[in-house]
């Protein structure tokens, strides 16, 4: 099986073109191909696949072999390969493709002949409760002053440690929460875990530790579900910008400094949330078949 390690923002994935290649056991393969001493070593497993409502279809699975709606840093990546290897034509100025989180449309931006970054068209954030999915009560969501019903000021208990956060979906959950000290100084290795296996969140949880620098600058880590801690995460980043921006902490644009670089986000508090960051090819090769 021919891949392409790539990475955004320190993000990493094995992408695939199984456009023709038979089904297996893609959930055992994710496994394997991410284990990062008997493996390739990843933060996913990404397929390019047909699609009868986009121009093609994205799907990926985690280390821990579950599938995720949507990845945000993936996608990127999709798309720079799927442009390199000519499986949409290079003079689309746009192209589309179908995820867990719906179709999103996606905007190479060029240095010369290569993609260096992509602008992608994230969708509405998702802010009720049973939609990111919640187990909340209705005193966990009351509205805001815009009118706006979801949980933010919502207290976990996780770890002897007392987190209040805000959730809301980009097609998959996260958790923010949004501390005064820089991130790197959480225990975010001891206490991610436990936040993304709470009982609060059904489907568990993406969670992120932000810190507001100024009304244009967040910064920001990850615990990613199924994944652990990763060096970015654009779902994550674009939650974050989004929950920052609706509780009136930054502006319509920041960027989103994390431990692999920096995204820039874009949400003018409705409508859909534009992200653009870089995609880098690491190198090709091809996996050998175990029994």
């Amino acid at each position: 099986m021919k891949f392409t390690k790539m990475h955004g923002t320190g993000n990493d994935f094995v992408m695939v073109d199984g456009r023709a290649l038979p089904q297996r056991d893609w959930a055992r393969l994710a496994q394997a191909v991410c284990d990062r001493h008997f493996g390739i070593g990843a933060d996913g497993l990404i397929l390019l696949l047909p699609s009868e409502n986009a121009d093609l279809r994205m799907r990926m699975w985690n280390p821990d072999g579950s599938e995720s709606e949507m990845c945000g840093n993936g996608i990127r990546c999709f798309t720079k390969l799927a442009l390199d290897e000519g499986i949409v034509g290079r003079g689309k100025a746009e192209f589309t493709a179908e995820t867990g989180a719906g179709v999103l449309t996606l905007r190479p931006l060029w240095q010369g002949s290569a993609v260096e970054a992509v602008e992608v068209n994230m969708g509405n954030p998702i802010f009720e409760p049973e939609r990111v999915p919640v187990a909340a009560t209705s005193g966990d969501f009351t509205p805001d002053a815009s009118g706006l019903r979801w949980v933010r000021g919502h207290v976990l208990e996780a770890g002897g440690r007392s987190l209040t956060v805000a959730c809301v979906s980009m097609g998959n959950p996260h958790a923010v929460l949004f501390a005064d000290e820089p991130p790197d100084r959480f225990p975010l290795e001891s206490i991610g875990p436990l936040v993304e296996h709470h009982s609060f969140f059904p489907k568990r949880v993406n969670f992120h530790v932000a810190q507001v620098l100024d009304r244009n600058r967040i910064r920001v880590r990850h615990w990613e579900r199924g994944a652990g801690m990763t060096l970015a995460c654009g779902t994550g980043a674009c939650g974050a910008a989004v929950a920052a921006r609706q509780l009136g902490l930054t502006g319509d644009r920041v960027e989103v400094e994390v431990p692999g670089g920096i995204l820039t986000i874009e949400w003018p508090g409705s409508g859909a949330v534009l992200m653009t960051g870089p995609a880098a090819t690491v190198y090709a090769g091809e996996w050998q078949e175990r029994e």
